[in-house]
């Protein structure tokens, strides 16, 4: 019984990090579509292809993930934590993947994971929660709009006097650049945190011990990451690459730089699990704000904003009804 939970905690898990995959595919690669600096289809293969390569370069935040949030039992009322704290994570992931909102799906399975564990009784690390969610889910979009504010003004100053068509194609070339590090640092962030939950699950049914995370889990993540990044996500794109603001080359460039900076610093300086989706949102609207205030679509804004508030809350509710109706029957 424990192992057959084990395989189906592991297969919903992969299908988590495929949904955010697709949910996020657009993280990387809205920006440089909107600006035509890359074509739909070979922005999506360079996003899936770096995401591979991102999801295999670290593991602190997958330790985090797998170890500091909440305290898995042993046996099978960890795993029905586990299951439950990913199906909530996917619930809300597919709920505003069909409203086009581009939620945090780490957020969201942070949220899944906390509302088992408090409908389970289990120990939850309310301190690791504060440090490294809550502190950097605040922080990280303040950083990301600032930065890409400063950063924009200062590009807008130093080629105030060269000719605009020439240095927007320029800006769209180095979008590609910007586009795969974008990409390599959803990776990086994101397929960890799903090596995190498989090892949760492995510890709970008595199949692994630690935190290290054994290379089979490394390269199922990356992979289901990267297949979800191929399979697009649309509805999302057309949020961040419209809706927010008109983006030209030179803005799309700076705000991938500076949100692919930010999930760098924070993967391997704090190994903390933040969103990329939050980050790379405000460096376009921070973009957005140089051309002018009333440039960027605020009332879009707002309900992203909403959305954010809602997402750990709200998957954390739908995970803890799950646990408890799981517990009847397992």
């Amino acid at each position: 019984m424990e192992l057959a939970l084990v395989l189906l905690v592991i297969a919903i898990a992969l299908t988590f990090d495929f949904t955010n995959g697709f949910h996020d595919a657009a993280n990387a690669i809205a920006t440089s579509v909107s600006t035509r600096a890359l074509t739909p289809r070979a922005a999506l293969l360079l996003a899936a292809v770096m995401n591979l390569v991102g999801a295999l370069l670290g593991t602190g935040v997958a330790e985090t993930i797998g170890s500091g949030i909440v305290d898995a039992p042993p046996g099978i009322s960890g795993l029905a934590l586990v299951l439950s704290g990913l199906l909530g994570a996917i619930t809300w992931n597919l709920i505003t993947w069909w409203r086009g909102l581009p939620s945090s799906s780490s957020h969201a399975l942070i949220g899944g994971l906390t509302g088992a564990g408090i409908a389970s009784m289990a120990t939850v690390h309310w301190s690791v929660i504060w440090d490294k969610v809550v502190i950097p889910m605040v922080a990280s979009p303040l950083v990301g709009f600032a930065l890409a504010y400063a950063i924009m003004v200062a590009v807008l100053w130093i080629f105030r006097n060269a000719a605009p068509g020439r240095t927007q194609r320029r800006f769209r070339v180095a979008q590609t650049v910007s586009a795969a590090a974008m990409a390599l640092g959803h990776g990086l962030q994101d397929a960890q945190k799903t090596m995190g939950v498989i090892v949760l699950a492995l510890v709970a049914g008595g199949l692994h011990e630690g935190t290290d995370i054994p290379l089979w889990v490394k390269l199922a993540a990356a992979g289901a990451i990267s297949l979800g990044t191929y399979a697009g996500g649309w509805r999302i794109m057309r949020t961040l690459g419209r809706k927010i603001i008109e983006l030209d080359p030179a803005r799309g460039f700076v705000a991938e730089s500076v949100a692919s900076s930010v999930l760098y610093t924070t993967a391997f300086v704090f190994h903390a699990p933040i969103s990329t989706t939050h980050t790379i949102t405000s460096a376009i609207m921070g973009v957005g704000a140089t051309r002018r205030a009333s440039a960027v679509r605020w009332g879009m804004a707002r309900n992203i904003g909403v959305a954010w508030l809602l997402t750990i809350p709200a998957s954390a509710a739908v995970a803890a009804v799950l646990y408890l109706v799981l517990s009847i029957f397992v």
